[in-house]
């Protein structure tokens, strides 16, 4: 019995210091209460635990082992499982995708994995809409590629343009429902793009770029149209009805009015590192060094890097 073992321990010959004395009653007391402890759990026991008549105390019955962190039992695991359900690590949503160079250089389409496509429910040829910075947003057409990393999308400059984004940005993709053929649809070119240009815009550029293609507009994005001598950029002044619609073959394309001026902001995304072609490890020394400081200079402050 531990507690008389601990009651038959011989007297020191010098008078013990009021430290140790107030050590040694603690510690006749935590073994008491371990003592007591397990005679109660012995007491206790279930009878089918028990053992043949007269073997003896009995050993208490079995615990079982509590729940390794992160296993999902129900209630009454450990403090380390509580601890760990109670804060799940957060799930990237499935619908934030990162940008992507685009292989082939269309306006309305956007690539995606055949996974991704089947996790988002959709089908080859659905319209989509994706959300960019800025609070600009656009619908494209979204076709499978089996080469398309499952988190990545892949889209060609002048989609980004339109979302404000660069590539390795990351946007949101929605399925866009039914998008309604438009009745009609104004655009006009930028002045910068047609300079020196004669003809009729329509029957070089528009014509051949909207015929039988069935492609969504948005209400103030631009396209880009080779055709010609140089390629012309437009943007949409306005459709009908509401802000997205399909050109279908009986919808109208009216082209007549002056050329637009490009706005500030317009100029400001015209160019970026997406438009240099090589030299990675130098733009990657040049982002670290130049962008990442002005673009977050509390995390730089806080780091000490001056």
């Amino acid at each position: 019995n531990p507690c008389s073992q601990a009651g038959a321990l011989a007297p020191s010959p010098n008078p013990p210091r009021p430290y140790v004395a107030r050590g040694v009653r603690r510690a006749q007391r935590a073994i008491g209460a371990v003592g007591r402890m397990m005679a109660e759990s012995q007491v206790e026991a279930p009878p089918e635990s028990s053992g043949p008549s007269g073997s003896g105390p009995q050993r208490p019955a079995p615990v079982d082992p509590p729940l390794p962190p992160g296993d999902g039992g129900g209630g009454g695991g450990s403090g380390r499982g509580e601890a760990a359900g109670a804060g799940p690590r957060r799930k990237r949503s499935p619908n934030r995708l990162f940008v992507e160079e685009s292989v082939n250089d269309d306006n309305s389409v956007v690539a995606l994995s055949p996974a991704k496509m089947e996790e988002l429910n959709l089908f080859r040829g659905d319209n989509v809409l994706i959300k960019g910075k800025k609070r600009k947003d656009t619908v494209c057409i979204v076709l499978a590629d089996e080469s398309v990393d499952d988190q990545k999308v892949r889209m060609n400059k002048v989609v980004r343009k339109n979302l404000r984004v660069r590539l390795g940005d990351i946007v949101a993709l929605h399925p866009c429902g039914d998008v309604p053929y438009g009745k009609r649809v104004h655009v006009l070119p930028m002045d910068d793009t047609v300079e020196g240009i004669s003809g009729n815009l329509f029957d070089t550029y528009l014509k051949p770029y909207f015929l039988e293609a069935y492609r969504p507009l948005r209400q103030g994005d631009l396209f880009l149209v080779r055709g010609g001598f140089r390629p012309v950029e437009f943007k949409v002044v306005g459709v009908d009805p509401g802000e997205f619609v399909i050109v279908a073959p009986d919808t109208v394309i009216h082209c007549e009015g002056e050329p637009i001026k490009r706005e500030d902001e317009e100029l400001l995304d015209d160019v970026g590192y997406d438009d240099i072609g090589g030299c990675k490890k130098a733009m990657a020394q040049i982002r670290e060094m130049i962008e990442l400081p002005l673009r977050h200079p509390t995390l730089f402050k806080t780091l000490g890097v001056k």
